[in-house]
């Protein structure tokens, strides 16, 4: 087995796929990974997606083209930000000053900005401010998630008591009740479930792939279990994806049983009704137990669709930023191949989704090679990871935003946490009696004015305040906890 790289005339990149593994760049820089025989000639199955590279390569030139003046004022951008970030590091002005600077706009939206303030010296973290439409987003950040535009069994104002500043909402669940068409006539998320602050929506895909497929795994007897879990629920026990292709993927809608097609168009366009402030591009969600040859080619079709919604997206931006999605797996290789992929189109960020691996110390190798791959003027997100184990990870390799429903989650099972104990169960006959709060230092509904025996009480009772009050105490812990990261990356401690 062999690799060779070359250089075409153009300096375009093709990675050309033989027998002999011969890899060569060509004239139309294009992704070729065909595959043929060094005897006989005859190309196998590969060939198409080889054919299907290319047309990578074509959609890319015609972005490219499309985009050449923004990416000169990006080019123009990324040296002032320079300028900046030397003259910043010469001064000795206070932090309040560094919030007041006003950084170059995003090429693709020209109220999304992204400055990064202080870039730790201990580590690869690193504390900067997002700056959008509906508010600026201090990093880095927990962002909540709320699945139908609401966080469970919490009021909407909690996040901004919290200083929590960024929300996640799910294209999927909003496209089937109650439809992007209605959310876009009630005047958009925003003003549909009366929030203030941003808002980053999902493609679609996670729960496409997720919940429409019960066992996708390679070894379906001895699945191998994955960071980003998938539950067996009744949604899943039916196999409700009928069909992934290169247009998109079919499924059926788990309320009614209504065939649907979602597109990377059409997911765009969806949540561009919606009116997040941030959007993801529609992608493939392939398991972790799966070979290598499968997982490069959902890669490459996620790039495909991801190009196509980049389109889609520049043809009309509304003031909106779109996050490119880094895939791969935990093979090293894709994943540097999708991060030079996708830095070369006008995303306005990167999200690292696909799996993330088995558990935290997988995790966290990724992280550690993975993140010094990112462009570091693009602000980045980690999909559906916000445990407080992996937490350190991301932050130490510069993770800016990480999303997870773990936190109230875990809230309405039972699980409090805390500054000085840690993680408590509130159920336990223990806390009975307990006229403690959860928290001393915390300063949440529950710790103000409730004790840990009162939340025992409701939760025996089957009281939905239990559940509320113990979600509203996890938010705050997770905003305090991400307050104090940023104050030590800004003061040289972390």
């Amino acid at each position: 087995m062999r690799y060779v790289r070359s250089v075409g005339r153009d300096g375009g990149l093709c990675v050309g796929k033989q027998l002999c593994n011969v890899r060569s760049v060509g004239r139309d820089g294009g992704l070729c990974v065909g595959k043929q025989c060094g005897m006989c000639g005859r190309s196998d199955a590969r060939a198409t997606v080889a054919r299907a590279a290319h047309r990578d390569a074509m959609r890319v030139a015609r972005v490219a083209r499309a985009r050449g003046v923004l990416d000169r004022v990006a080019r123009a951008s990324r040296c002032a930000r320079a300028r900046d970030a030397s003259a910043s590091a010469r001064s000795s002005a206070s932090t309040d000053a560094r919030l007041e600077r006003a950084p170059a706009a995003s090429p693709a939206s020209p109220r999304f900005r992204f400055e990064v303030l202080r870039a730790s010296t201990r580590s690869n973290a690193r504390a900067g401010m997002i700056h959008t439409p509906h508010g600026t987003i201090a990093t880095p950040g927990y962002v909540a998630v709320g699945t139908n535009a609401a966080m469970k069994a919490v009021r909407g104002d909690a996040l901004r008591r919290a200083g929590i500043d960024l929300m996640f909402a799910n294209t999927y669940h909003l496209m089937l009740q109650p439809g992007a068409a209605t959310v876009e006539a009630m005047g958009g998320i925003h003003a549909f479930m009366g929030r203030r602050g941003p808002v980053i929506t999902d493609s679609g895909g996670f729960q496409v792939f997720s919940l429409g497929t019960p066992d996708r795994s390679a070894n379906a007897k001895g699945k191998t279990k994955e960071l980003k879990s998938r539950k067996a629920t009744k949604h899943r026990r039916e196999n409700l994806l009928i069909d992934v292709s290169e247009e998109g993927a079919t499924f059926r809608s788990y309320r009614d049983g209504t065939k649907m097609t979602l597109t990377p168009e059409s997911s765009v366009l969806s949540q561009k009704q919606i009116g997040a402030d941030i959007i993801i591009p529609l992608d493939e969600l392939p398991p972790y137990d799966i070979d290598r040859e499968t997982l490069e080619e959902s890669v490459h079709r996620s790039h495909r669709w991801m190009t196509r919604s980049l389109e889609t997206h520049l043809k009309d931006v509304r003031q909106q930023a779109m996050y490119g999605v880094v895939h791969g797996g935990v093979d090293r290789e894709l994943r540097r191949m999708s991060v030079e992929y996708l830095s070369a189109l006008p995303f306005d960020g990167l999200a690292i989704g696909g799996s993330l691996g088995r558990d935290a110390a997988e995790l966290g190798a990724l992280l550690e090679f993975l993140m010094p791959l990112l462009p570091k003027h693009l602000p980045n997100h980690l999909l559906g990871i916000a445990d407080m184990e992996n937490i350190e990870h991301a932050v130490a390799n510069g993770v800016d935003t990480f999303d997870s429903c773990y936190p109230t989650q875990v809230a309405r099972h039972g699980t409090l946490f805390t500054r000085s104990r840690g993680r408590i169960n509130f159920r336990r006959a223990e806390f009975r009696t307990s006229t403690e709060p959860a928290c001393e230092e915390c300063e949440c509904t529950l710790c103000t004015k409730h004790t840990l025996g009162y939340l025992h009480h409701l939760d025996r009772a089957n009281e939905p305040l239990a559940w509320s009050l113990a979600s509203e105490h996890n938010l705050y812990h997770m905003g305090d906890k991400m307050r104090r990261v940023r104050e030590g990356i800004l003061n040289g401690e972390i």
